[in-house]
């Protein structure tokens, strides 16, 4: 374990030096890891493993699309895939990446099979930290951890085939067998992790929930239709409007920001831009410092995982969402966004 100065802050986090995959393979070497869904991070999770050499099932309905598409993976029925039931009876570390509607759901089948001495490893802190609402209650005769690689399940694929890897964040929630440490740094490392710092089942719900709503998809997507809509309003064009709002950003800025930080982006664009921007900054964090506030309590009152059980329970779900996402698709920044990206040479 490195302790490593974040900021002024030091941390203590493991790399691939101090946990090399070598010995992620040994720790898990007598072990069946099943992965439990094949949407969101399942694929990238179960392929990465699979890739770095462990002993890796799939568990999945066989009558949903999903199971076909672990078919076209290279998962095979009765040998490495299997119906949802079955995977966590052969498993022995279960990692649950349901959705979490789809985690209540299947729980009182699951937790059937969590027998002496089994690990139970999630990718999100929200069944276990909001059980009140989801009724998911690990029984006390298995280890309970998590691995929360930070992105998504293309990105988490992706980077491992580019031979680099994702950030996560593992915690530790129930330590049975005294090895629950060993076992969910070696699940951390095996689904191509670039390094793992600790935290705990609350803190990444929280963190989660926060970043999903406020900076990486709310928030952005907000402030983008806000600018896009002034420019607009203004008589700027649609490609001029997107070009000014997504595009750089996207193509170019953000790039910058993340090989070299935000001051590194800042000291390699024009004086004008400079200057403008450091002006401006503060005005926007005062700006919104409220709402992240309100989205905060929100989080941690638990009000934000009631509208989600809530809203992902009806029997409708997926036809109002599909109506969100099309308000969404449709609109006319996004459809001057697909333009605009057919243009890029």
């Amino acid at each position: 374990m490195a302790t490593i100065n974040f900021g002024g802050v030091d941390e203590s986090v493991i790399t691939r030096e101090e946990y090399p995959l070598s010995k992620a393979l040994e720790t898990l070497k007598d072990e069946t890891i099943a992965i439990i869904g094949y949407g969101v991070q399942g694929p990238a999770q179960g392929l990465n493993m699979r890739d770095n050499g462990f002993n890796v099932i799939v568990g999945q309905r066989k009558d949903s699309k999903t199971y076909q598409k672990a078919i076209e993976d290279g998962w095979v029925e009765g040998e490495t895939l299997f119906p949802i039931e079955e995977a966590c009876e052969r498993g022995t570390i279960i990692c649950n990446l349901l959705s979490d509607a789809g985690q209540i759901a299947v729980w009182p089948t699951m937790k059937k099979y969590l027998t002496d001495g089994k690990a139970l490893v999630f990718s999100h802190g929200f069944g276990v930290t909001f059980h009140e609402e989801t009724s998911i209650i690990p029984p006390d005769n298995v280890d309970v951890m998590l691995v929360a690689p930070k992105g998504s399940g293309t990105s988490v694929r992706r980077l491992f085939l580019d031979g680099k890897g994702i950030n996560s964040s593992y915690a530790i929630f129930q330590d049975v067998t005294g090895k629950a440490k060993e076992r969910i740094l070696a699940v951390g490392i095996g689904v191509g992790s670039g390094y793992l710092f600790e935290t705990t089942f609350q803190k990444e719900v929280y963190s989660d929930l926060t970043g999903e709503r406020g900076i990486l998809m709310g928030a952005l997507a907000g402030v983008m239709e806000a600018q896009y809509n002034l420019l607009r309003s203004k008589g700027h064009s649609p490609s001029e409007s997107f070009n000014e709002t997504v595009e750089e950003l996207t193509q170019s800025l953000i790039r910058l920001v993340g090989e070299n930080g935000m001051d590194w982006m800042y000291a390699n664009c024009s004086t004008t831009a400079q200057r403008g921007a450091l002006d401006w900054k503060d005005r926007f964090r005062d700006a919104v410092k409220p709402v992240f506030n309100d989205l905060y309590e929100s989080v941690e009152t638990g009000n934000e995982a009631r509208i989600t059980i809530e809203r992902n329970s009806q029997s409708d779900y997926r036809e109002k969402l599909q109506v969100e996402l099309d308000e969404l698709k449709e609109s006319e920044m996004w459809q001057a966004g697909s333009k605009v990206r057919e243009l890029r040479p």
